[in-house]
Parts: C-alpha cells; structure tokens; sequence
C-alpha cells in the first residue's frame, strides 16, 4: 500500500508484441516498484496502433495486474511511443540576455526558440533535447544558469512523431480510464535504465530490439544526438520459423525463445527438438540447428541494416562505448558476437537497473523501456520530493494538440 499523500509513478509500455504496466514510488533510498502487470499485445504493429479494441482491453488487463499487485487504482501513467513514424532533425535558438546573466527562464525561452520550426500538420514535436549551449561566444557549456553574457544560443536535437500516432495511443489510454501525463520515446526511456553516464559522454549506440521496430539512439558528450527506427524486430524472426518449421505462431515463438540461436556453428548438430505440426499432424523431432540456419540470415540482414544507420549517423567513429542492446529480442543466442563482428564495435546487452521491489521479476531487456520510463518521470517530469498528490502534469496534451 502507498500512503495517502504520496501518488505512485506509473509506467506504461505500450509495444507491439506486449503491454506492461509498472508501479513504483519513491522513498529516500529510491525508487522501490510495487507492482507490475504484463500481457500480450495483438493491436498494433510497428509501433502503430491498428486495432484501438484490442489495444484498450490489453492495457486494461495490464494494469488491472498491476493493481492487484500494489493495492492502489491508477490513475496517472507515464506512456512510451516508439516506431516508424519517429523523425529527428537538428535547430537552434537564439535569444538576447536581458539582464547580462543566464536565468532559468532565459534557458527555457531558448528552448522554445530553437522549438519553433515548421513541421507538417501530421507531425508533433515530442522532445527537443538540448546539445549544447554558447554563450556570447564561448561553446560546449551544458548548464548556462548564472553564466554571464549578452546572447545565449542553443543547438537542440529535436525529436517529432505522427500526430494520429501519438492521438491513437492517447485515445486508447484515455478510455481505458487512464490519464496519460507524458509520452515518451521508448529509447530516450530504456537509455536511462540500460546506459551509464560514462557512455552517454563517450558517445554510445543503443538499440532497442522489439517486437515490431528496432529503435536506435545515439549518445555523445552527455546528449542524445541522432535518432531512428527500423520497421523490423523480433516478430519477423517468429513469422520466419512458423513458415520453414511449418508450425504455428505461438510454437514458432516458445522455439525462439527456448531454443533459438542466430549462429548455426554454436549449436550442435545431434540435438534434437520437438516441433508441433499444423492442424492434427503429429509432432516431429527436428535438428536444434534447422532454427539456427533460419534465424541466422534474419538476423545478420537485420543487424546489416542498422550497421548502415549507425553509418548514416556520421557518428560512428566517435562511438568510444561502442553499442548497447537491449528489448525483449536482446537475449538470442548468438546475437552478441554477431553484432561484434558486423558492427565492428564493443557490444554488450543491456539490462535494466535493479529496483527494489519485483527486482528478479523486472531484471530482463524486455522490460528495459518500463523501467527507463519510471526513472525518466523521477528525473524529469517530477523529481524527488515533488510528486504529492499531484494532478494531471500540466495537462500536457491540451498544449501539444491544442485542446
């Protein structure tokens, strides 16, 4: 049970292959999570809401688990968005001084400054994530409060997503009986669960490997600088075993996750697996290989496709923390070495920090984005101490589409 005064933060992750509600609030020591729901997710693809019914019912049921867990109903949730439909581009803002020295509003004015730029009216900004900041002509500064100068400029890393995307995923939310506080872009969140400080200033790689998209987010000197996805991820690997082990779905996918491995050589040639056939023929034993020799194409094209984006970045070669990753799909057998050799750069896996509370439970990639989600509203959205029975955070939606 939480007590009264205190409102629990909740984070909700909205993927194409699973929903997953957490709860967690925060004491003097941390965050502590008190309760977590999961279920599968059927309504969308790619990232994209294609079925609102569904999506509604499996959010339901997510956070209904969550509440049996904690003892408390939801309300307030904290919402995570990724897919095809991300875009980013670089701007700046300029504004003078007006009293010869940098205030917390002057820092905000010029935010809103570099914000204002033309955007179709099927696109919304969701984050512009400051770079750096130059004062007069001094440059790299990244906290100008209380510096002296008579003009503060700051190049800003703007991140947009499709309107009706973002108001599918609202809608949805909302008639759960939820009130969404804030989207956020799922590799901004898993970033805060899965990367150190030290990466994010050397310069590091994540890839968030989901169900339906593979997201990339690049960090250098402290910033997010480049951002994209792919509309490919764990699910294409599943649709490939269901066709060359001609079985269902559902047995495609427990293979995967039991038996799969992305690198035939690993994997040795006497054992053996038991594959369900289609419709009421019986089980055959197969070589644990077969799945090998079809996820490994899969995937080397995959990772080959994201070796290009990473190129296409211009900041591969300042990559000193090499690359991160992370997502439900992040556990493959074979997938660490793989990405080493196409990428050409240190690869680990990332995990979640460890929480208090379900820790064994949460400590997996897959839930890497719920996590970062929780950290990114104690961080950003209300920090420590500030989070009292609050309401709704400045209705941040009737600003975004102007309600």
């Amino acid at each position: 049970m939480v007590k009264d005064d205190i409102e629990p933060i909740v984070a909700l992750d909205i993927g194409t292959t699973k929903i997953c509600c957490l709860v967690a609030v925060e004491k003097e020591s941390g965050l502590q999570v008190l309760g977590m729901g999961m279920v599968g997710s059927a309504g969308l693809r790619r990232g994209v809401v294609v079925n609102i019914e569904s999506t509604v019912s499996a959010i339901v049921q997510a956070v209904q688990q969550a509440e049996e867990q904690c003892g408390e109903e939801i309300q307030n949730v904290i919402i995570g968005i990724a897919g095809t439909h991300i875009r980013s581009q670089k701007s700046n803002g300029v504004i003078p001084l007006k009293y010869g020295e940098v205030t917390e509003e002057d820092e905000q004015r010029v935010i809103e400054a570099a914000r204002a730029i033309n955007l179709p009216n099927d696109r919304i900004i969701l984050h512009a994530i400051p770079e750096e900041y130059i004062v007069d002509d001094q440059r790299g500064i990244e906290q100008p409060v209380g510096m002296s100068g008579v003009r503060l400029e700051a190049k800003v890393h703007i991140v947009t997503a499709g309107s009706s995307a973002v108001q599918n995923l609202i809608k949805c939310v909302e008639m759960a009986h939820l009130e969404p506080e804030a989207v956020v872009l799922q590799p901004l969140a898993s970033a805060e669960a899965v990367l150190t400080e030290e990466e994010k200033q050397l310069g590091v790689a994540l890839i968030d490997f989901g169900g339906g998209t593979t997201d990339i987010a690049i960090f250098l000197e402290g910033a997010m600088r480049y951002t994209t996805a792919v509309g490919v991820g764990g699910q294409i690997l599943t649709s490939d075993l269901t066709v060359g082990l001609r079985t269902t779905m559902s047995a495609a996918e427990r293979l995967k996750l039991q038996y799969g491995c992305c690198l035939a050589p690993l994997v040795p040639r006497e054992e053996y697996i038991e594959v369900p056939s289609l419709g009421n023929r019986p089980a055959r034993k197969l070589s644990r290989q077969i799945l090998a020799e079809i996820l490994e194409p899969r995937v080397e094209e995959l990772l080959e496709i994201l070796n290009t984006e990473l190129e296409r970045s211009g900041l591969k070669p300042r990559l000193g923390s090499g690359v991160v990753i992370t997502g439900g799909s992040a556990l493959l057998p074979g997938l660490l070495e793989m990405a080493d050799q196409i990428f050409e750069l240190p690869t680990r896996i990332g995990y979640p920090v460890k929480l208090p509370g379900l820790t064994e439970e949460i400590y997996h990639p897959r839930l890497s984005t719920a996590v970062g989600l929780l950290l990114y509203g104690t961080r950003y959205l209300y920090p420590a101490k500030e989070h009292k029975a609050r309401g709704p955070l400045g209705r941040i939606f009737e600003k975004i589409f102007g309600r």
